[in-house]
């Protein structure tokens, strides 16, 4: 049996955390004393992993509690959640190609317009000194580092033509008051998100949501696109929620 001072260290959470997730009732440890003690077996640590997987993956915890609800096949859980896993390295891999030498010019609090924003390169050694900036700021963030990773520069020019584009109409739309539950606003949404699938990356409804999600916590793309026109982040996201919501 392990304390929940041994389970937050053993998982690098929190004892405050536990205690959280126990009045949730989303971890319950196997025994409490009669001192109150939190006691927590094999299989409360095997459920607190699963937690802290979804966790990662910026699921609720309400939802989560639900997904881990009755018997769980652990083996498959695993699986599904690696897979998850995956599909969030492929997200930023897509944020990354939507980036370019702004990205310097932006941290240095210059403003730039759209149209400055989104330029292409000619070479891969000129990507790479445009994400220099950016790959310094993911790992020290995210520990993920885009220095080894092979870079399509026809594609990723193609990639952030879009994105100019897209970013171009979506704010225009905010600028103009049109809701973004508006069927213009979900149309433009489907045409990105069928562009960025043809281009082979990931651009599922839901990990679009889990895009603006991102760029919401995320200040160094929340400043970014919130240099464009404020507001434009939180816009984003209510769009990609309404879309996810309207194709159910």
């Amino acid at each position: 049996m392990y304390t929940v001072h041994e389970v937050a260290e053993l998982s690098h959470t929190t004892v405050k955390t536990l205690h959280h997730y126990h009045k949730l009732g989303l971890l319950v440890p196997e025994q409490t004393t009669e001192a109150g003690y939190r006691l927590y077996g094999k299989k409360d640590l095997e459920r607190l992993q699963q937690i802290l997987f979804y966790k990662e993956l910026d699921f609720p915890l309400k939802e989560i509690k639900q997904l881990l609800g009755g018997e769980i096949d652990r083996e498959n859980t695993l699986i599904q959640q690696k897979h998850l896993l995956e599909q969030k390295i492929d997200r930023f891999k897509g944020l990354i190609k939507t980036i370019n030498a702004s990205i310097k010019s932006a941290k240095k609090g210059v403003d730039l317009d759209m149209e400055n924003l989104f330029k292409g390169f000619e070479t891969e050694e000129e990507w790479q000194e445009a994400l220099k900036d950016q790959n310094e700021y993911l790992k020290k963030e995210y520990d993920f580092d885009l220095s080894n990773q092979k870079m399509d520069v026809e594609s990723m020019n193609g990639s952030v033509m879009e994105a100019q584009s897209f970013n171009k109409d979506m704010i225009q739309f905010l600028q103009e008051g049109v809701a973004a539950n508006d069927p213009k606003v979900l149309d433009r949404v489907k045409e990105h998100l069928s562009f960025l699938e043809k281009k082979g990356q990931s651009a599922t409804p839901q990990g679009f949501l889990n895009q603006t999600e991102f760029f919401i916590v995320d200040r160094f793309h929340r400043n970014m696109l919130e240099k464009q026109q404020a507001g434009y982040t939180y816009f984003l996201n209510k769009a990609a929620v309404y879309y996810l919501a309207n194709i159910k």
